[in-house]
């Protein structure tokens, strides 16, 4: 049996982590394919290296480009890669371009996909993750779904079949990594007490490519007069030098920083006094840690973070941002029980259990 997993981007990086862990365990070949949709070394390499991922087989370096002629250039590499492995599975991970493109050239190939986080929806078809989303669940024959919501999303969609509750595999590297944050300095480097600061990411295009939205954030926080850490997605940086208006000093609280390593964003995560994103994975790394999390959206996928008060919506609306920010916790915040079993093992046992 051979496996292809597709990957391109840092959440997917994680992702695949202990499903290739897994794989190897049961001494299953796993090939794994970078498209290269994440390219330099503070969004990709840092990631393989610091978590100990086996380098991929592959790297497609497509790079940055339009939607359309991002995903184009990853069909057609991939399919070369397909044709030449002749893996009897491929997965593929999250919302990414890399995971529709990875799903278009297996289904075309007539090779069958397996999709790690299936059913997360938005309900909003503005954004480009909720294409790649829909379109990648319709095309899997395998839908491993993180949460109870996921599998409740494909069945009203009609699909039923091979679908999982497997649980999310993020979680896995998640809990194998706390152990390892006490030994990382970032906080002494950037000068930080924990509880001292509100941790800020921006990077989806509902919030970089409309530039109104992005400074209504930045205003909105540079109000609270408190130090907002803001580690700086690449895309959102070239944003951030359009940006017009805006004063010097009513920004001098704000400390921007470059795209950090996994390891040291959860540090980060863990000391905020608050958390502000629009990031899935740091809404859930913030549930987790137990640390009140402002998400700067109008809706979530994972609105298990929502029930508990743990995580709220403001998106970019000014006054709901401040409110959030200048708000105390309603409860102490606890870490969630989670499943004791390892997800990447359920999903791997799925797969082999497909062939049998």
């Amino acid at each position: 049996m051979k496996i292809l997993s597709v990957v391109g981007a840092r959440p997917q990086f994680i992702k695949v982590k202990p499903i290739d862990v897994a794989f190897r365990r049961r001494r299953i070949k796993h090939v794994m394919v970078h498209t290269g949709q994440h390219y330099d070394y503070r969004m990709s390499k840092v990631f393989f290296d610091q978590l100990c991922i086996r380098h991929p087989d592959y790297n497609l370096a497509v790079g940055s480009g339009a939607h359309g002629a991002q995903t184009a250039c990853m069909l057609e590499r991939l399919e070369k890669v397909l044709l030449k492995c002749k893996p009897d599975m491929v997965i593929v991970y999250g919302d990414t371009n890399s995971t529709l493109a990875g799903a278009l050239a297996a289904a075309k190939l007539h090779v069958p996909v397996a999709h790690v986080e299936a059913g997360l929806r938005s309900f909003n078809r503005a954004m480009p993750e909720e294409i790649n989303r829909v379109l990648t669940d319709h095309a899997a024959d395998l839908l491993f779904c993180p949460t109870k919501t996921a599998v409740d999303n494909l069945k009203k969609e009609g699909i039923t079949k091979g679908v999982y509750l497997s649980g999310d595999v993020m979680f896995d590297v998640f809990r194998e990594s706390l152990p390892l944050l006490s030994k990382r300095t970032i906080l002494s480097r950037l000068n930080l007490v924990s509880r001292s600061y509100f941790l800020l990411t921006v990077h989806r295009q509902e919030n970089t490519a409309n530039i109104g939205n992005l400074k209504m954030i930045l205003s909105a926080l540079a109000s609270s007069k408190e130090t907002v850490v803001f580690p700086v997605h690449p895309r959102t940086s070239k944003v951030l030098k359009q940006i017009k208006g805006l004063k010097s000093d009513e920004f001098a609280d704000f400390r921007l920083i470059e795209p950090v390593s996994y390891l040291d964003m959860l540090v980060l995560e863990k000391n905020a006094k608050k958390i502000f994103t629009d990031s899935g994975g740091v809404q859930k790394e913030a549930f987790w840690l137990g640390v009140p999390c402002v998400t700067l959206r109008d809706e979530t996928e994972w609105i298990e973070t929502l029930m508990r008060g743990e995580n709220v919506l403001a998106g970019t609306d000014k006054k709901k941002i401040i409110s959030a920010a200048l708000s105390r916790s309603k409860n102490k915040l606890k870490f969630p029980v989670k499943p004791a079993y390892s997800s990447a093992r359920r999903i791997v046992s799925c797969v082999f259990d497909f062939f049998k």
